[in-house]
């Protein structure tokens, strides 16, 4: 079944919504290592091997949410390249070529497959 217009119109804010999402993730990710004093410290030097530890954890969670959010920028803005160029495309499975449930597309709108049941 196809996408009716108020689905493609709901869809297309979702991709610009969760394209911004990741954009705000990626220029926080800059940001903090442009300016690696933001976390409070007076000094460079821990004061406990926990807190060299915690600033550790803290800067691999924040370069592993990044590479994420660069890897789904990339898929969004593939899907709003097939919404814009080929949107008789979007919405359909590559692997498939059966429709892509709204549901899914709801949940993940760069979807380019079916959920795997």
């Amino acid at each position: 079944m196809a996408l009716t217009d108020e689905q493609r119109r709901h869809l297309e804010d979702r991709l610009k919504e969760e394209r911004e999402r990741a954009l705000q993730v990626i220029r926080g990710y800059d940001e903090g290592r442009s300016n690696p004093d933001k976390d409070g410290d007076l000094t460079n030097y821990p004061y406990h091997m926990a807190d060299q530890g915690t600033d550790s954890f803290d800067q691999e969670m924040s370069t592993q949410l990044a590479d994420r959010a660069t890897r789904e920028l990339e898929e969004i803005d593939a899907a709003l390249q097939r919404f814009y160029e080929t949107p008789d495309r979007f919405g359909v499975s590559e692997a498939t070529g059966k429709p892509i449930p709204f549901e899914r597309l709801d949940i993940v709108p760069w979807a380019r497959t079916e959920a795997r049941g």
